[in-house]
């Protein structure tokens, strides 16, 4: 089993500490934001930032499904950690100031992928997967971002 690693990055405009807040805001903002691979999002516990708990469904393809009941930290300034309490899923978002007002938001998603004939596949098509899910919530980022706070 190896570790697949998939990783999105973009400048966006609005500075850091809007771009977090908006980020930890699962109740709100962060709702809105889910392309529609991800089903039956919920908030479970808390809502805004560390602490919160949230369960949806992810469709990587058609067939496969995986639920995830991710909770929330604060492991650095400026970051935001899921960390998914049935598996080795893990969605790690940073924002640092990027000048002239910006926002560098990187997403950072890891998971340990199975073995054999399934890994391959699995190491080859997931992380496009993952890839269009987090673009999409950073469209969505954006999009709201431009709207006044």
């Amino acid at each position: 089993m190896a570790q697949i690693s998939v990783e999105v990055e973009r400048i966006v405009g609005g500075p850091p500490e809007r771009v977090l807040a908006l980020l930890a805001d699962y109740a709100g903002t962060r709702a809105e934001l889910w392309p529609e691979m991800i089903t039956d999002y919920k908030v479970v516990e808390g809502g805004e930032g560390p602490g919160t708990r949230i369960t949806y469904r992810l469709h990587a393809t058609r067939k496969r499904v995986r639920e995830v009941d991710a909770l929330v930290s604060a492991p650095a300034a400026g970051s935001l950690l899921e960390t998914d309490q049935c598996s080795s899923l893990r969605t790690r978002w940073q924002v640092r100031a990027a000048g002239a007002g910006g926002s560098t938001v990187t997403a950072l998603t890891t998971w340990d992928g199975a073995s054999g004939v399934g890994g391959f596949f699995e190491k080859t098509f997931a992380p496009i997967g993952i890839r269009k899910l987090g673009n999409a919530v950073l469209d969505g980022l954006e999009t709201r971002l431009r709207q006044p706070a």
